[in-house]
């Protein structure tokens, strides 16, 4: 009798966690999220921002430029799967970013970069760089995204 019921506790076990699985790409949340104090790399620019930090002079640095052409980014990894993107430069600026890889092997996976490669694509366009906002709920992909694309844009850079 109590391997019978034991049984029945690892299926219900399994059941559950799997339905729990199933629903987990309905819950990704994306959005940008709203630090109270923003990291920032060794030259003191933000990560989380767009807004160029000002030099010494005070003035923002100017804005760099990109020779024209298609440059792919390295691969990365974004913990269940490989990451890496293309750069389409066209007038020295971003104008197209191609995913080449991306997880997309799980429903979860799926479901968090439906979502978040098109905010992640817009946010690099709009700001001309890599650094963009990372989408809440798809953290690992906003990093390798990150990475991939800087070092396209860095093979860009005039």
């Amino acid at each position: 009798m109590k391997k019978v019921l034991l049984s029945v506790g690892v299926i219900l076990a399994f059941v559950g966690y799997s339905l729990h699985q199933s629903n987990e790409g309905s819950n990704v949340q994306v959005g940008l999220p709203t630090p109270t104090s923003q990291p920032t790399d060794t030259q003191g620019s933000s990560f989380l921002t767009n807004t160029p930090t000002p030099t010494a002079s005070g003035n923002p640095p100017a804005k760099s430029t990109y020779k024209d052409g298609t440059y792919t980014g390295i691969v990365t990894d974004a913990f269940y799967g490989p990451y890496q993107v293309q750069a389409v430069i066209s007038g020295g600026k971003i104008s197209d970013i191609v995913f080449l890889q991306y997880p997309n092997d799980r429903g979860t996976s799926r479901e968090i970069n439906s979502q978040a490669m098109p905010l992640l694509k817009q946010e690099a366009i709009t700001a001309q760089s890599a650094r963009v906002d990372i989408v809440s709920g798809a953290t690992q992909s906003s990093g390798a995204f990150q990475q991939s694309l800087q070092s396209a844009l860095d093979k860009a850079r005039i």
